[in-house]
């Protein structure tokens, strides 16, 4: 049995939304990937396909703690998550700005497509196959013409703790999302170190754009 296939067996039971929300209501946070440079690094890169690319509204699909969310420039913003806690704490901090809304999981679909929809830091957590279709398929449905992906994008036996697990994710794209062509991959200015993991990231982004 390969390393990947025992990796996932082990995981055979693992609920990530559960996970997360025991984080966040535990105090925890999205992670060193959210502060410091990868934060400013994906504040840049974001910031500037909004502004090149005209994008009025975007839907952000894992608010997290909300902390790269202060670092961002977006017209109209639409965060969901799987954690109440964090949806709960986002509505709060943000409720004077009429420009950002949030909404939990459990109150889709949404009513309306957005210019961008966008996964900043989840797909590589999204353990289950089911929850990894599903999340895909929200991804690229929500979009009226962009969708922006920062993740990992490789398989094999670079599986790690009991909440990552790596796909090549354009691989679903090319096979349930053709109509939506990849027009833009910019690699991490800080590609991972294992010994400096705070600090360094394995993802990349990747821009796709629907074809008309």
């Amino acid at each position: 049995m390969s390393l990947v296939n025992r990796v996932i067996r082990r995981l055979k039971g693992f609920d990530s939304g559960k996970y997360w929300e025991g984080r966040y209501a535990g105090g925890g946070n999205s992670g060193a990937g959210s502060y410091g440079r990868l934060a400013d690094f994906k504040a840049e890169i974001i910031n500037r396909i909004v502004d090149e690319r005209g994008i009025r509204t975007a839907v952000d699909w894992g608010v997290g703690d909300g902390n790269q969310l202060t670092m961002l420039n977006i017209p109209n913003y639409l965060g969901v998550d799987v954690s109440q806690t964090v949806v709960e704490a986002a509505r709060k901090k943000w409720s004077k700005d009429a420009s950002k809304s949030f909404i939990h999981v459990s109150e889709l679909p949404l009513s309306e497509k957005h210019d961008l929809s966008m996964s900043i830091d989840v797909i590589f957590h999204l353990v289950e196959d089911k929850v990894f279709s599903q999340y895909m398929n929200r991804l690229v449905d929500a979009s009226r013409r962009w969708v922006l992906v920062y993740s990992s994008n490789y398989e094999g036996t670079k599986v790690a703790g009991h909440h990552v697990r790596h796909r090549k994710f354009t691989d679903w794209m090319e096979m349930n999302a053709p109509h939506f062509r990849l027009v833009e991959e910019i690699p991490n200015r800080y590609p991972f170190d294992e010994s400096n993991q705070d600090h360094t990231s394995f993802a990349d982004f990747f821009l796709f754009e629907k074809e008309a």
